[in-house]
């Protein structure tokens, strides 16, 4: 699906949200686990740990799948402990092919 072809199920197009996910979520697997998620979701993006010890990730797509999205990465993987998550909806600015995991901000 484009980022604008309306989302079959709610008849509107593709969102993209910034998270930011704080807690015990680096060093246990947390972004490699939300590329495969993501990934497995059909959904564009990108996700990096940050400095400050918080994991920062982009999910686009249709609404219904990033909430799904959402829902999941209150969980995190086995060893993570997610204590809190700031959503933002932003823009769809890139042209983003797949989803993909930077480099440390």
């Amino acid at each position: 699906m484009s980022q604008t072809d309306p989302d079959p199920v709610t008849g509107t197009g593709d969102i993209a949200v910034l998270v930011r996910i704080e807690g015990r979520v680096q060093g246990v697997w947390y972004r490699a686990w939300t590329v495969e998620q993501a990934r497995k979701r059909g959904l564009t993006g990108w996700v990096r740990n940050r400095a400050d010890g918080t994991v920062e990730a982009v999910f686009c797509g249709a609404p219904s799948v990033v909430q799904s999205m959402l829902s999941a990465a209150q969980q995190g993987p086995e060893n993570a402990r997610v204590e809190r998550i700031h959503e933002q909806a932003v823009p769809i600015v890139e042209d983003l092919s797949g989803f993909e995991k930077r480099s440390t901000l």
